[in-house]
């Protein structure tokens, strides 16, 4: 399923990355990107899908990680995880 929102949202998320790949070095430490983003793109639509905000929250993107880490049986810094907001000129990505 496509959806418009969704897909400008998952551009924006990548490009910002992208654009600074040590802060998501920071945010899935050696986890692979497109696992993190396929992820994403999944709970992004499941949002959309329960009439809620295309964009994550904090608790989405760490729920993310942790079973991305869990899967590879790694341990989770959430202080990391936390610590990360980023502002950018199309959004803030803030994990709160």
């Amino acid at each position: 399923m496509k959806n418009v929102d969704v897909e400008i949202y998952i551009n924006q998320f990548t490009t910002f990355f992208d654009k600074n790949p040590n802060d998501l070095i920071e945010l899935i430490g050696d986890l692979l990107k497109d696992d993190f983003y396929d992820r994403v793109k999944q709970q992004s639509l499941d949002n959309i899908e329960n009439g809620e905000d295309v964009s994550l929250t904090h608790k989405q993107l760490i729920s993310i990680v942790v079973k991305l880490k869990e899967s590879k049986n790694e341990e989770v810094d959430m202080d990391k995880i936390k610590s990360l907001i980023y502002h950018t000129k199309f959004a803030s990505f803030s994990l709160n």
